[in-house]
């Protein structure tokens, strides 16, 4: 089995040294040796190192919790599952620790870089009901995002194309005269004036209203839920959402730079309830433009009530 990791792993994997460290394992919780014969679909399992992580700023606001439904309010560049380089400061990994809900788990996804609601259960057997409606679009989400006003643009519009994104590209792309697989319909709240919102507070952090004039807040209605959709699709009609590192032209910004949160938001969501039948309503306490938190302002989770 040795010889079989050290080709299959990257070089700079010591194999070796997690061999004698009983860190492989099978699928019975075995420790694997060097010598051990290998065995053609066996699973091997092993516990990767971990970076130091820097916490994230920002708190976690529980908008709801009731017995088969957790609502929280994540901030911006917080992970919603432990993927890559981003483990301990996820949603899933520090929920589960505080709220003491070993098996929370969430029933939609919403980016690392996005802000706003995010739904999970509180248990596995609550999963399938929840994840079902989502899958049938019986969940009606709504978004809001700071981008630039366009004046000739006529709104509201509908953007429906393809989009694609290979594994292990950052970007998605619009694929021309495919079939249509992502929809959005984009609406213009209200443009923002800087003077309104200079000196207001988002989390404790003081608002400047420089920079914002210009701009509009966008509500967006996705009626479907592609990788990077709605960041597409603005950029596509000429007001790409404000601090996007990816569209739409690329932008080198630091794994654990948190000085510029994207301008999208989950604000709400809304739906019937699969297990009672009762309406289920949540609207995000964030409000754009967003502010960047310094790391002394992380949080463990605040219980906030929406009325």
């Amino acid at each position: 089995m040795g010889a079989w990791l050290r080709h299959r792993l990257p070089d700079h994997v010591d194999v070796a040294g997690m061999l004698t460290q009983g860190r492989f394992v099978d699928e019975d919780g075995r420790a694997l040796r060097d010598d051990d014969p290998y065995a053609p679909a066996r699973h091997v399992w092993f516990h990767r190192d971990l970076r130091d992580e820097p916490a994230v700023p920002g708190p976690i606001h529980v908008v709801h919790r009731d017995e088969r439904l957790v609502v929280v309010d994540k901030p911006p560049f917080l992970s919603t599952i432990p993927r890559g380089r981003h483990v301990v400061q996820s949603v899933v990994v520090r929920l589960r620790a505080e709220l003491d809900l070993p098996e929370l788990s969430p029933l939609h996804r919403l980016d690392r870089v996005t802000s706003g609601l995010l739904l999970l259960a509180t248990e596995q057997r609550w999963r399938g009901a929840y994840q079902t409606a989502f899958e049938r679009r019986a969940v009606d989400k709504t978004y809001q995002a700071l981008a630039p006003l366009r004046p000739d643009l006529e709104l509201p519009t509908v953007v429906r194309n393809h989009l694609r994104k290979e594994r292990g590209t950052p970007r998605a792309e619009v694929v021309p005269g495919a079939p249509v697989n992502a929809e959005t319909r984009v609406e213009l709240e209200h443009e923002v004036d800087g003077h309104e919102v200079d000196g207001h507070e988002v989390d404790g952090h003081e608002v400047d209203g420089d920079g914002v004039d210009g701009h509009g807040v966008y509500r967006l209605t996705p009626r479907t839920g592609r990788t990077h959709q709605l960041r597409l699709h603005l950029a596509g009609l000429g007001i790409p959402i404000v601090s996007d590192p990816l569209y739409p032209v690329v932008r080198e910004v630091a794994l654990d730079d948190f000085r510029e949160p994207l301008q999208l938001l989950a604000a709400g969501l809304a739906f019937t309830d699969p297990v009672d039948g009762h309406r289920r309503e949540f609207r995000s306490v964030r409000s754009l433009p967003l502010v960047a938190q310094t790391t002394d302002r992380t949080a463990a989770v605040r219980r906030v009530d929406v009325g």
